[in-house]
């Protein structure tokens, strides 16, 4: 492969940047464009060792650096990487960039460098994906999940998954292969035993899935409720600023209001609507109508209703219209006190319910606790093993279905020839979760999604 070079830092101004070399020609290239201090040699320093010196572009000195030696196979990517740290000016950066493609390097595409790492054995797939959700990590929590994906824990059981159908495969065709030899007949019995303990793993990897992808990439919600309950003021209290127009004149939310707020260890992509109800100003209709459509299309709804008034036909109407959504009931203007057949009246339909002043910001940890409830969000979430995408949950969702059709062929008392096929066609579907067994299509795929210099 050819020797590869980039930023590995942000592209903007900092106190230093960071430039990465890597591939067999790694140090010829840097020698060409770092001169150490101290007659120092480049291809003959140790790994990991640093030495000072001044970066070049053909005489001309651009900046005083830092190069920094991983020899192969102990370097992130499995090959020789040299990496200059230089003041992180953008211009000087690129400069010294355009400096190293000069003199041979080729310019790294989208996640090559983690490319090269899973290609060269130092990561597996599921691995290497994790490295992105690192980066993309907003808090804590969700860099808890993705450090629990790149150490390998969805990987063991996967791998325990894989290793326990590859034995079973094997005592199959032992048994089908060799009728003269003494090796004991595949019991069904036992073998379904075996096979559901595969399931239940597989299972288990599922089961976080959507808590997981909820921590990691946000939910989106929505803001409902008849005019002047205080959704506008509600939004503004999640989103800590003054995005939604408050006033007590009803229709003032006409368009809609979005902003990305954090609640607890979850990500709103929070819309404030118009108040739902009938009228006859023709702009407030639009608003109204993309309101009803927000209901549709959010993970999440967020009902607001007032607490000092009686429900009236409006609110009955709108809990007709988020009947089967994921939704919390705000009960809003507790500090006006709460009439109480309202909760009473609300639990018939939602059995998530809030008490809150939104005026005086008071009540917002009951919400979180709601949301959280709702989807499923707990310290389990942060530590089981768990799947981190699509591409993955697809993998064991197929390899699922294989399994729980081999349970079934075996329960009605199928041939086992038919059932290995079932087996092994389960097992390729887990190579190619791993990366074991996968295309080049999906393997690019993957990494495409990773920023350059990654």
């Amino acid at each position: 492969m050819s020797t590869i070079a980039a930023v590995s830092t942000p592209d903007a101004t900092g106190g230093i940047a960071v430039i990465r070399i890597s591939g067999d020609d790694a140090f010829k290239i840097a020698e060409k464009v770092f001169v150490p201090v101290g007659n120092k040699i480049i291809s003959q320093m140790n790994g990991y060792t640093c030495c000072y010196g001044i970066a070049y572009d053909d005489g001309e000195r651009l900046d005083d650096c830092i190069l920094t030696v991983f020899r192969k196979p102990h370097s992130y990517t499995g090959e020789d990487v040299a990496e200059i740290s230089c003041h992180g000016g953008i211009y000087v950066t690129k400069r010294i960039l355009r400096a190293i493609l000069k003199n041979g390097a080729d310019n790294a595409q989208p996640g090559e460098f983690t490319k090269r790492a899973y290609l060269n054995g130092k990561l597996d797939l599921t691995q290497a994906e994790a490295v992105m959700d690192i980066i993309s990590a907003k808090g804590e929590r969700e860099l808890r999940i993705a450090e629990n994906l790149r150490e390998g824990a969805s990987f063991r059981k996967i791998k325990k998954c894989s290793d326990n159908l590859i034995r079973i495969l094997g005592s199959l065709s032992a048994w089908a292969d060799y009728p003269e030899e003494d090796i004991p007949e595949v019991n069904p019995v036992n073998l379904c035993r075996e096979l559901r303990d595969v399931r239940n793993d597989l299972s288990s990897l599922i089961e976080h899935y959507d808590s997981g992808r909820i921590i990691r990439e946000g939910v989106s919600a929505v803001i409902i409720g008849k005019p002047n309950v205080g959704k506008s003021t509600l939004f503004n209290c999640l989103s800590g600023c003054q995005r939604s127009i408050v006033t007590n004149i009803p229709g003032t939310t006409r368009d809609v209001v979005e902003e990305s707020v954090r609640i607890g260890d979850i990500v709103l992509r929070l819309s404030d609507t118009a108040g739902i109800r009938q009228t006859s100003d023709v702009i407030e209709e639009i608003g109204v109508n993309i309101a009803e459509k927000l209901i549709y299309s959010s993970e999440l709804v967020i009902a607001v209703f007032d607490g000092s008034s009686p429900l009236t036909q409006e609110d009955m109407e709108l809990l007709e219209k988020i009947n089967h959504k994921n939704t919390v009931a705000v009960i809003n203007k507790n500090d006006m006190g709460i009439l109480p057949q309202i909760p009473e009246e609300l639990s018939k339909f939602i059995p998530h319910i809030v008490f809150l002043s939104a005026m005086e910001n008071n009540g917002i940890d009951t919400l979180r606790i709601a949301i959280e409830d709702i989807f499923h969000i707990n310290e389990n979430t942060f530590s089981a093993p768990s799947v981190a995408n699509e591409r993955q949950k697809k993998c064991i969702d197929s390899a699922l279905i294989c399994v729980e059709s081999t349970i079934s062929a075996l329960e009605n008392g199928e041939l086992l020839d038919a059932v290995n096929v079932l087996i092994d066609e389960a097992e390729q579907y887990l190579l190619s979760l791993t990366g074991e067994k996968v295309t080049d299509a999906v393997v690019d795929e993957v990494f495409s999604r990773f920023c350059v210099g990654k």
